[in-house]
């Protein structure tokens, strides 16, 4: 079974797919976490380095595929393995956020990224089994990044930096992407507003789990 939690940064995506993990192990279950783009290989490492780093200013087609490689590499190698067993995959976003975050917000053609992904990925990552969006207001959103980066959390090679730190006219594209997204997709948004233990209870029931 392959589980996507998408979202906007900052709506506690991590957090949901860490709790989900546990509440599954403790089932008995195999379960790998995946957290795009990196994951438990050099490869992956490597790309994300680059993918995160500000300094390198890439283009935004050059982020798709250097996602969209960094995706091949981590489903190939780490997710198909866990599956053929049996087992779950759970993800903190998939290639949807790069439909979000390079279409609706950086501009790139979204049929060129959905021809792309195709091309590279089968069926079983393009279509997960199990899906949601979490969503939150913009000034709640803005209220937990604050939080997270008081108290030390944000790193200084991370996706903050690369697209958090960007303007208030971007974060709403993505805001809109996300919307939109939902509806193509047909996938369930869920308000991310209520307490960590609320939504991961709420997640169980949505994935019958």
């Amino acid at each position: 079974m392959y589980i996507v939690i998408e979202g906007q940064d900052g709506t506690g995506k991590s957090t949901q797919v860490e709790l989900m993990a546990e509440y599954l192990r403790s089932q008995g279950r195999e379960v790998l976490t995946l957290h795009e783009p990196d994951g438990d290989l050099e490869s992956a490492h490597a790309l994300r380095d680059i993918i995160k780093q500000k300094k390198y200013d890439l283009e935004p087609l050059t982020h798709v595929l250097l996602f969209t490689a960094a995706r091949n590499e981590l489903w190939r190698k780490l997710a198909e393995p866990v599956l053929a067993r049996g087992g779950v995959v759970i993800a903190a976003r998939n290639w949807w956020s790069t439909l979000v975050y390079q279409g609706y917000g950086q501009g790139v053609s979204r049929s060129r990224i959905v021809r792309l992904t195709k091309a590279m990925l089968p069926e079983k990552y393009v279509l997960p089994d199990k899906s949601v969006i979490l969503v939150l207001s913009d000034e709640e959103r803005k209220k937990r990044e604050k939080g997270r980066d008081a108290a030390g959390g944000a790193d200084t090679t991370s996706e903050t930096d690369t697209f958090e730190s960007k303007p208030d006219e971007f974060q709403a594209k993505l805001n809109a992407g996300y919307l939109k997204l939902a509806k193509e997709f047909n996938i369930q948004t869920f308000d991310a507003s209520p307490s960590i233990s609320e939504i991961h209870e709420s997640l169980k029931k949505l994935f019958n789990l």
